[in-house]
């Protein structure tokens, strides 16, 4: 079981490429998180890659166009004024204080618990908000690949081998209930192709329509 508390855990999100050669500090930025006290507690990071550099010369084989679209729907909402790599985004808003090397500081108000239990590929979902939220809520669950490397041959960051972590390989998105114990909802965990024995999950919870989350939670499911 994988619970948040009633203090907001922080959603950050790294919208990178393996085509572009000013992301690799950003991703071991992240990668260094790991090491961090706040990981899972104060913040749930997670690497979304984009598929707008593929047309460069290398083909990221984590891209995915949702992720694009994603960022784009952000800069819609505000969050940024434009898309760009390494964008790195803290609860929904473009944040560049990442480059400072300094520890993330994040909003740790009272928004409600969220937890999840992952059984048999499934996973059962409860969100207990202590703030009226208007409209439906919506939770997204995401498997996280861990200790990821990539031999890149072609493109901005040829013949560099790249590490990754925390990279989305597949997000799958369910309305929430609201019943009287809560918001809930139950869904098979997203499928994956990629061949990664080291695992962790995301899932947060937004509302209205809204990309911007209200609640995180996350944490490693497996490891070599």
């Amino acid at each position: 079981m994988l619970s948040s508390g009633e203090q907001r855990v922080a959603l950050i999100e790294l919208f990178t490429s393996e085509g572009c050669s000013s992301c690799p500090p950003a991703d071991r930025w992240l990668t260094d998180l790991q090491e961090e006290p706040g990981l899972w507690k104060d913040y749930t990071p997670v690497a979304f890659h984009v598929d707008y550099w593929d047309y460069i010369g290398w083909k990221d084989r984590f891209a995915r166009a949702e992720y694009s679209a994603r960022q784009r729907q952000y800069v819609a909402e505000g969050g940024a004024n434009f898309v760009y790599t390494p964008g790195v985004f803290l609860q929904g808003v473009a944040w560049s204080n990442w480059r400072t090397g300094k520890p993330v500081k994040t909003d740790r108000s009272r928004v409600g618990n969220l937890s999840v239990s992952v059984d048999g590929g499934f996973a059962a979902i409860q969100f207990n908000n202590s703030r009226p939220t208007p409209g439906q809520l919506t939770a997204h669950v995401a498997l996280l690949g861990m200790n990821l490397e990539t031999a890149v041959r072609s493109g901005e960051n040829r013949n560099r081998k790249l590490h990754h972590d925390f990279v989305a390989l597949n997000v799958v998105s369910i309305p929430l209930d609201n019943t009287a114990s809560g918001y809930t909802a139950n869904t098979p965990l997203p499928d994956i192709t990629s061949d990664t024995n080291d695992l962790a999950l995301a899932v947060w919870v937004s509302a209205g329509g809204a990309q911007r989350p209200i609640q995180s939670v996350g944490g490693l499911l497996r490891r070599r």
